[in-house]
């Protein structure tokens, strides 16, 4: 499976941004796929993931009713929305896919490469 995450970029507070996960890979549709995120210094914390049928979960409390994960399995395609964004949300976005549910990002199988998020005040 290979995984290519974009759409990050610099943004004020309050605005929007979609982050994409392309996936590739003969058995890709299997896996479920999650969203990290990693700040400068600080360890790789899960932001969502969502299951083949379509059924998301969320892992920081700061991301929800902010945040939304959906995935085209047609085009194996992974997006997170991200919508009233805070400086707080500032980090390295990165996606990821794995064959159990999990937050521990130990337990993810393949990662793409990260796109930046840098959210001004």
């Amino acid at each position: 499976v290979q995984l290519q995450a974009s759409g990050g970029g610099l943004v004020q507070a309050g605005e929007s941004l979609r982050l994409s996960c392309a996936a590739s890979g003969r058995t890709v549709s299997m896996y479920r796929m999650g969203w990290f995120r990693q700040a400068p210094g600080k360890e790789r914390v899960f932001i969502a993931a969502v299951d083949w049928s379509g059924r998301g979960t969320f892992g920081e409390d700061s991301v929800k009713g902010r945040f939304t994960i959906s995935r085209d399995r047609a085009n194996n395609m992974v997006y997170l929305q991200m919508n009233s964004l805070k400086p707080d949300d500032t980090a390295v976005y990165l996606c990821a896919a794995s064959l159990v549910a999990t937050t521990q990002w130990r337990q993810y199988d393949f990662w793409g490469q990260g796109t930046q998020v840098t959210v001004s005040s």
